[in-house]
């Protein structure tokens, strides 16, 4: 069986569902009381170090929301230089708002963007989150309705996405919107 990790889902599964949002205030406003969840954790302006986008050095703006359902995480973008190109532009361009990606824990971070290269999914984003841990965009959107997002599990990792998960376990509907410092 698969190490089960303590947000819930287990090691190499779906564990975020993501969505681009033109406004991600009003966003939070239209998804908090039709999807029950929160509370939700923004992050302005996050960091992304080392960000390469299709293989090239890229800086593009973006702010972060992100919930739970259950072990499911939600997570929201908007990007805010929208003449900056992007993974978020990319999918914007072909289809508009909505779906972008299922975000996809793994370990073996340089193994899993090995197997997705193999099947012929070029690495469209790269970078290292402000916790140490590596994330990759696998460019799956011709064969699936979006992309894939690889994202490293590192202890700090793991412990923040556990610490929403908890926060939303124990939501008693106060406080419904808690902005993180991007650090």
């Amino acid at each position: 069986m698969d190490q089960i990790l303590d947000f819930g889902q287990p090691m190499g599964g779906i564990m975020q569902v993501a969505y681009i949002v033109p406004d991600i205030r009003q966003a939070l406003e239209q998804y908090r009381p039709r999807l029950k969840t929160g509370p939700w954790f923004i992050i302005d302006h996050f960091p992304l170090f080392e960000a390469q986008y299709r293989g090239q050095p890229t800086d593009f703006d973006v702010s972060l929301a992100l919930a739970y359902s259950g072990s499911m995480c939600v997570e929201l973008i908007q990007q805010h230089d929208m003449e900056t190109p992007s993974v978020y532009t990319d999918i914007y361009k072909k289809r508009g708002w909505g779906f972008h990606h299922f975000g996809i824990s793994c370990r073996d971070f340089d193994a899993d963007v090995a197997h997705y290269k193999a099947q012929g999914h070029e690495m469209a984003l790269y970078g290292v989150a402000g916790v140490g841990a590596r994330a990759a965009y696998m460019d799956t959107d011709g064969v699936l309705p979006g992309m894939i997002e690889l994202i490293e599990m590192t202890d700090k990792t793991e412990g923040f996405f556990t610490m929403m998960k908890t926060a939303a376990d124990d939501w008693d509907g106060s406080d419904p919107v808690r902005v993180l410092s991007p650090a």
